[in-house]
């Protein structure tokens, strides 16, 4: 069956969204403030999407899952504003932990730079900035020597460019931190892509005037909310959507609450979960492929009665070469209130961690904390959100291209079919995998939409 030839022009006055993440909760407010009538069909019992909120203690809330923003982040600020939410900085005051030299423990050292050769990671990072600079972001496909860098993993970039042991050992844990990955999961191309695409090597990577500058006050997931909020009744959760089928008056989405019939609908949902949405007529190419996987990324949250590592003139941020923490960081209230330390698992790390039983998890994620932070007493509250495993995200921070992926996915990953549409951070290529990306690709779906009328 072929597309209906009148898909294309036919003025949209309803449409469904699949999806109430960030990105599928500001396309439909957009389209809800154009006057369309709009539902949005959620799989899980929440909304909020690879954003949500755990409280960890009364009234005090952590980010499980996107967290950070900064100034570049205009779309997320925006909505931010009209929604009454402020951000709070991220603390960054004290001394960084290392335990990255296998030294029978960590170092303190100011600032973020780890006790490595200085001379070895600058090498590295002028290599990465080489072949950042080299991706034409808005089409990474047709980036010069785009079939190479797309066959090579980062993994065979690292063994055949990085020689000093330093450089060697960094570049997986740079790699976890900035995109959940393990080297060997990436193309190149994917990995040059994502750093460019975040805003650089500098900007990714910096808290003070960088995109880990602040968090949302009160948790990210209260943007979702009020996005939510503002919706009413048109979200409907608990409605895993089965099926789309398209004809020459409508699209009419199949999910566990029936049939929902409309003019268009927004698939806003990762690629590998889109895939599993029976399309008819059938998708002219997959949304993702074999080697697409899903961001490697388990949070794990050790809570205190208050951030007892700034008495000691510590940071909370810290950095190890063996995990399960790779890295740490202090996510406390600004106003006070309960410590809470934030570990990251990714990359390979994750895998492995996610398949342990809670009490290992905790043993493990503890004896860690406590090598790092010394004397730092068992923690009053200990969650693990596992996004490895969670069956309506597949990873975060977003999908992992794999070798072959952007030349094969990346010029239908924006391109609708018919009446149907995409959003989701991984179809932006403007801060692709963050939570600014979501929204611009949601707003960038709607107008899609606007434009047909």
């Amino acid at each position: 069956m072929s597309v209906p030839t009148s898909a294309a022009t036919a003025a949209a006055t309803s449409v469904v969204v699949v999806g109430a993440g960030l990105a599928g909760l500001t396309a439909a407010a957009d389209l809800a403030g154009r006057g369309v009538d709009v539902q949005v069909l959620e799989a899980r019992d929440r909304v909020g999407g690879r954003t949500h909120g755990i409280e960890v203690a009364p009234g005090d809330w952590a980010d499980a899952g996107a967290a950070y923003l900064g100034e570049r982040h205009t779309g997320l600020l925006a909505l931010m504003e009209r929604s009454g939410l402020k951000t709070v900085p991220t603390v960054m005051e004290g001394d960084s932990r290392f335990d990255v030299s296998g030294a029978a423990r960590a170092d303190s050292i100011p600032g973020r730079f780890p006790p490595l050769s200085g001379v070895a990671l600058g090498e590295l990072f002028d290599l990465l900035d080489e072949v950042t600079r080299s991706v034409r972001v808005e089409a990474p496909w047709l980036t010069p020597d785009a079939e190479r860098l797309d066959a090579m993993t980062a993994a065979e970039w690292a063994d055949d460019r990085l020689r000093h042991p330093d450089s060697r050992l960094f570049f997986p844990l740079f790699l976890g931190e900035m995109m959940a990955a393990a080297p060997a999961d990436v193309s190149v191309l994917h990995m040059a892509f994502y750093l460019r695409s975040g805003g650089g090597l500098r900007y990714l990577n910096a808290f003070a005037g960088g995109a880990q500058e602040w968090r949302i006050d009160g948790g990210a997931h209260r943007l979702s909310e009020a996005l939510s909020a503002g919706l009413g009744d048109r979200v409907r959760l608990s409605e895993p959507v089965t099926a789309v089928e398209q004809d020459d008056t409508g699209v009419t989405v199949r999910s566990a609450g029936g049939a929902t019939r409309a003019d268009a609908v927004i698939v806003a949902t990762p690629p590998v979960l889109a895939d599993r949405i029976d399309f008819s007529p059938a998708l002219p190419a997959p949304r993702s492929g074999e080697r697409t996987g899903p961001g490697c990324a388990v949070k794990v949250h050790l809570i205190h009665p208050s951030p007892l590592w700034r008495r000691q003139g510590l940071s909370g941020w810290s950095v190890s070469a063996e995990g399960p923490l790779l890295s740490t960081v202090d996510d406390s209230p600004a106003d006070g209130g309960a410590g809470i330390l934030t570990g990251f698992v990714t990359g390979d790390e994750a895998r492995r961690f996610a398949a342990l039983p809670l009490a290992e998890q905790r043993a493990a994620a503890v004896a860690q904390a406590g090598r790092l932070f010394p004397d730092l007493p068992e923690p009053v509250g200990f969650h693990v959100t596992d996004w490895v495993n969670d069956p309506y995200s597949r990873g975060c921070y977003a999908a992992l291209f794999g070798p072959g992926d952007w030349l094969a996915l990346g010029p239908h990953l924006t391109r609708p079919h018919g009446r149907v549409h995409w959003a989701g951070t991984e179809t932006s290529t403007e801060f692709f995998g963050l939570m600014e990306g979501a929204v611009r690709s949601g707003h960038r779906a709607a107008a899609e939409l606007a434009a047909r009328r």
